[in-house]
């Protein structure tokens, strides 16, 4: 697996060259609790010089672990570009495409990432107390349950001392 794709000019057959393989998922370097790669950026472009820039085409591909907006559970999903088509000026002997691929994958995250539409999908189950919070009781929907954890602000209301 490698860690960079690097096309280097001087190798490149006038008609282009095709380029598969793998890189490897830490060039993603995405924040702890953002969407983590599962595998690496699949990759298979052709590449062709014209004059002073790189045409590049082809497809990409690769799998992330996704938290559902719906209901907090973790699902994979791949994201898929079929038809990649981006050009590049030339000003060097070589190009590195890593940064390109990782920002291409990356814009074509899904804004709203929910499990019905995972690789494996499931059925998003919506906890049924979070419905009830911002809802008003007039609307038919139950009060929102109170929370089983301990509340310490009970005891001031135990203390019958200060009530009017």
């Amino acid at each position: 697996m490698n860690k960079s794709l690097v096309i280097e000019l001087v190798n490149l057959p006038e008609e282009g060259k095709n380029f598969q393989g793998e890189l490897d998922p830490l060039l993603y370097d995405l924040p702890e609790r953002d969407a983590q790669p599962v595998g690496p950026l699949y990759y298979d472009l052709t590449v062709q010089r014209f004059e002073d820039e790189l045409l590049v085409r082809g497809f990409l591909s690769s799998p992330f672990k996704f938290t559902c907006v719906r209901d907090n559970q973790q699902f994979v999903q791949t994201i898929s570009i079929e038809e990649f088509g981006q050009s590049y000026e030339i000003d060097d002997s070589s190009v590195n495409l890593t940064e390109a691929l990782r920002e291409e994958v990356l814009m074509a995250f899904p804004s709203y990432p929910r499990c019905d539409e995972a690789d494996e999908p499931h059925e998003c189950k919506i906890d049924d107390r979070y419905l009830a919070v911002d809802k008003d009781p007039e609307d038919g929907v139950d009060e929102a349950p109170q929370s089983k954890s301990d509340n310490r602000w009970d005891a001031l209301d135990q203390l019958d001392q200060f009530k009017d």
